[in-house]
């Protein structure tokens, strides 16, 4: 899986996660149609093709996500990084609100750790900061949890960069989720920071949610033509390269696309690759949908 990058130190991860909002219904709401035995089973054959970090949220589901987690991973292997978020109550398929009062923070929290069997939640991370809500009294509450065990580090969800790094600011920030790709680099300056500081950053929408089409597409047809690769591999491989603290955890229900995904990290693209996939970036125009 190539190298890993630490979160917050320790412990570290491969380059390569598995997020887990593929494994429940449509709109992150209820179960797959499936039921559970394909979700446990593509779960543990991640880890078995040496995933290291899991990322989940305790709105996938809701609840669903991490218990199809601890179901399947639990006692979760030496190395194993479980990432969980809190901080968002979903009420409906693509329905979901903000909710960062310290005291759901902790009732989150609190829940999240029995759903996933544990005493300690590797990365907790902060879905959503509440507009309502001081940013101290959010991260207070988090790093309370922290000093109390319950926490090893704690991550943040779809910040500025600003935002990050007041956050850091009041306490250590050991990741950031935002949304972030090849054709949508909105949160270049996020990243930078990240970079200046050592934060890991899991780009969420890693695949660019099937914007790889048109010119672009084209493009990425090329480049994956010359390594016998698919789009999609290339999209990975290019946020590998773009920066070490780039972490992806790109999600799937299928496991020959699980297989395909894993397999991006063996790539290794030219400085002409680089060059033909940098230049496509358009961030202050629309994205082909």
């Amino acid at each position: 899986m190539g190298t890993v990058i630490p979160i917050g130190g320790e412990p570290a991860a491969g380059r390569l996660g598995f997020g887990t909002g593929g494994l429940v219904g449509p709109g992150y709401w209820g179960p797959r149609h499936d039921g559970p035995g394909p979700s446990v089973a593509l779960l543990r054959r991640a880890v078995d093709r040496g995933v290291t970090l899991i990322d989940t949220a305790d709105n996938y589901g809701p609840d669903i996500a991490e218990e199809l987690v601890a179901r399947a991973l639990h006692p979760y292997p030496a190395g194993l990084v479980i990432a969980t978020k809190g901080g968002v109550v979903r009420t409906g398929p693509d329905l979901w609100h903000v909710a960062g009062r310290p005291e759901d923070l902790r009732a989150m929290c609190e829940a999240s750790l029995r759903r996933l069997r544990t005493d300690t939640l590797d990365l907790y991370q902060l879905h959503r900061l509440d507009p309502r809500v001081p940013m101290a009294d959010q991260l207070g509450a988090l790093r309370e949890l922290q000093e109390a065990g319950k926490i090893r580090h704690i991550g943040l969800d779809s910040v500025t960069a600003d935002e990050l790094a007041r956050a850091q600011d009041i306490t250590p920030i050991a990741s950031v989720q935002n949304r972030y790709n090849l054709l949508d680099r909105a949160a270049e300056d996020v990243l930078a920071l990240c970079e200046q500081r050592g934060t890991a950053f899991l780009p969420w929408s890693p695949l660019g949610d099937g914007a790889l089409a048109g010119e672009a597409g084209t493009v990425v047809a090329a480049v994956a033509a010359r390594h016998g690769a698919t789009p999609g591999q290339i999209a990975l491989a290019w946020l590998l390269h773009r920066s070490p603290v780039l972490l992806p955890t790109p999600g799937t229900s299928s496991p020959a696309h699980l297989d395909e995904n894993l397999a991006a990290a063996g790539l290794a693209l030219t400085e002409g690759d680089m060059a033909r996939l940098d230049a496509l970036d358009r961030p202050h125009e629309p994205h082909e949908a």
